[in-house]
């Protein structure tokens, strides 16, 4: 018998200017609100507060703005990060490091992203609060394809029974996952849930995610502490893309599911 109670839905607030749409959306739909770096400025109920080791201490959240909210730092995402592979392979940037220690430390069935499209090009401010760092752009060795690294992660995500979601009305995403609006994510139930995750699950191509997991093992670009940027001359860029493409082709077939439509088993 499927249980078809509400599922539970993680919210993860990001800090490109799409993010304000989420201000007015009724907090008990989510069973958690996530902010990143600056996103704890978008709403006053979040819940938790992931940040950056460089966050300026001037943007952290006043002791008086904290009430039940927590916040954590590399302490507590490099070991989740770890448990995922580590940084190297999943892509060392605050969206999806975020996302990786979300689903590790809230075990949602439903991770919904929201204004973390990693698009720049666009006139006008880049984050909601003004002009910021394009931190995914930058030159690093981990985010040669942020499409590759949302791919992994979508994958990861399913085998742990989170879905990722992006929430995102733009017209592009650097994300690979299911778009869902908020009414979506609303009426969602739990058979319906699964019954996605089963479709997306099924539709990745097994021997291409064999292959890049056995290609992460083989390299071996796992640092504990996840300081690899004190690694880099031995981690190699080509190999690395490598691994990105076996990603990129093991997500090429998917069919992203739409969440009104029912299965056999429903």
């Amino acid at each position: 018998m499927v249980n078809d109670a509400s599922p539970r839905v993680t919210l993860l607030l990001g800090s490109a200017p799409d993010v304000m749409r989420c201000v007015a959306w009724p907090k008990h739909t989510f069973a958690s609100i996530v902010a990143i770096n600056n996103a704890w400025r978008v709403r006053p109920d979040w819940d938790v507060l992931v940040h950056a080791g460089d966050f300026p201490p001037d943007r952290m959240p006043r002791p008086q703005e904290l009430r039940q909210a927590e916040i954590f730092s590399a302490a507590h995402y490099v070991p989740a990060q770890n448990s995922f592979g580590g940084f190297v392979y999943a892509g060392a940037t605050m969206s999806l490091t975020s996302a990786y220690w979300s689903i590790h430390s809230q075990k949602p069935d439903v991770l919904a992203l929201l204004g973390c499209d990693m698009i720049y090009d666009g006139a006008g401010n880049t984050h909601f609060y003004g002009v910021g760092r394009a931190d995914p752009l930058r030159d690093d060795v981990t985010l040669q394809s942020l499409e590759a690294k949302s791919a992994r992660l979508l994958f990861h995500a399913l085998r742990r029974g989170t879905l990722c979601i992006n929430l995102s009305d733009l017209p592009r995403s650097r994300l690979v996952f299911p778009k869902l609006s908020f009414e979506d994510v609303q009426v969602l139930s739990m058979s319906r849930v699964l019954a996605m995750q089963a479709e997306l699950y099924a539709g990745f191509d097994r021997e291409a995610v064999q292959a890049a997991e056995a290609m992460e093992r083989e390299f071996g670009y796992f640092y504990e502490d996840g300081m690899y940027w004190k690694h880099l001359g031995e981690i190699d860029r080509a190999k690395l893309a490598g691994i990105d493409r076996l990603w990129m082709a093991a997500a090429a077939g998917l069919a992203m599911p739409a969440v009104a439509e029912c299965s056999a088993a429903e």
